[in-house]
């Protein structure tokens, strides 16, 4: 460390550290006034209009504020005049010894914890014990803009390394789709409602269920994952010998929220929500289960919208259309869709080792600059 660094808490380099007051009590962001017209921030957000929080101190200074509750430590500078109020701490920087720009970063470097509670909460004592080494002001600003270069580049390769991952979804997309548009000798077209019913388990009730038990009972938020409902092995049983219960390879999908989710039923015992999770009891000299389930990857659902959520009425799968070739031929398709899919995969996963080295090099260059060592030195960073 340079010997003209010193060691200062946040309360040292700040003139005022505090946390945004509460929004008095009868008073809600629509009770109006005359007086004010001015942003009011709470937890990052902001809300323009006119307010009348008389016991908010106004900041009128150039400031920085950090996120203090849920997503704690979170900081954007603020250059015009706004409330603070809840879940916000503002830090106002004596700039005779540290910068705007300076302390953000200075911010950033910081673990602050969290007050021991359910939910993630920083205060303003947790805050201000927090040390760094500070150098001289003019030091200050040539790290800065060391770091916002070096950040802005780092910041463009997340861009291009992103759209580089979307690119390769939307071209496995494509490909499917084509193969799944073809028509002509072969092939042929029908509807769902022709290949089979579709089908769902009998309705269990709130009641038959438990938070722990014999038979797991995926219900449309579980689905996919792993159950937190139960149900008795006594009423799988009759159920399944009594009522619709889908087979081994079976494709599950669900019908409401996420349309179109796709499960292959292994087999093991387990329960499906009714409605929710539904599938084609579909003749498998037809149409394969393999085959469907890559189909309903690139399948569009065209779900009817309630008022809350999506939902795929009966009705609606019955009526999709599906193109297939013979049974020999969509065996030999599926390894190739497969294949492609592997290859995809592979594809996102080192983009999104790119993104991962990209953060580690943030954190690198950051430890570097508060341990004296980017004054003067250019950092090249790799814009795909």
């Amino acid at each position: 460390m340079r010997k003209d660094w010193e060691m200062k808490s946040l309360n040292q380099v700040c003139k005022e550290l505090f946390a945004g007051g509460d929004v008095p009590k009868g008073r809600s962001s629509k009770f109006i006034t005359k007086e004010l017209n001015i942003p009011i921030y709470s937890n990052g957000a902001k809300n323009k209009g006119l307010y009348g929080y008389t016991d908010v101190p106004r900041v009128t200074e150039n400031s920085i504020t950090v996120s203090a509750r849920g997503t704690i430590g979170y900081s954007e500078i603020r250059r015009e005049s706004y409330l603070p109020v809840v879940r916000l701490i503002v830090l106002i920087p004596d700039e005779k010894l540290i910068t705007l720009p300076f302390l953000k970063y200075v911010i950033e470097t910081m673990d602050f914890g969290n007050s021991g509670t359910s939910i993630p909460q920083l205060t303003v004592p947790m805050i201000k014990k927090n040390k760094a080494y500070i150098p001289p002001l003019s030091e200050q600003k040539q790290i800065v803009e060391i770091l916002d270069e070096a950040f802005t580049a780092i910041d463009q390769a997340k861009v291009n390394i992103e759209k580089n991952i979307e690119n390769a979804k939307e071209l496995f997309q494509s490909k499917l789709n084509d193969i799944f548009s073809q028509k002509g000798e072969g092939w042929e077209e029908k509807i769902f409602g022709e290949l089979g019913k579709v089908s769902m388990c009998k309705r269990i009730l709130k009641k038959q269920t438990a938070p722990n038990g014999e038979i797991p009972f995926y219900k449309i938020g579980t689905f996919g994952k792993v159950a937190n409902a139960f149900i008795s092995k006594e009423i799988y049983d009759e159920y399944r010998s009594k009522y619709s219960f889908p087979k081994k390879g079976d494709i599950l999908i669900s019908a409401s929220g996420t349309i179109g989710r796709r499960v292959e039923y292994d087999g093991l015992p387990g329960y499906f929500q009714d409605s929710n999770i539904v599938w084609i009891d579909n003749n498998e000299e037809i149409v394969t289960n393999d085959y469907l389930y890559q189909f309903y990857g690139v399948c569009n659902w065209n779900p009817s919208k309630g008022a809350t959520i999506s939902r795929l009425y009966n009705d609606d799968l019955r009526k999709i259309k599906i193109s297939f070739p013979s049974i020999a031929k969509q065996k030999q398709i599926v390894p190739k869709m497969e294949e492609l899919k592997k290859q995809t995969l592979q594809i996102e996963s080192n983009y999104k080792r790119k993104l991962e080295n990209l953060s580690d090099l943030k954190k690198s260059i950051l430890q570097k600059a508060f341990a004296g060592e980017l004054t003067g030195k250019e950092l090249a960073v790799e814009v795909e």
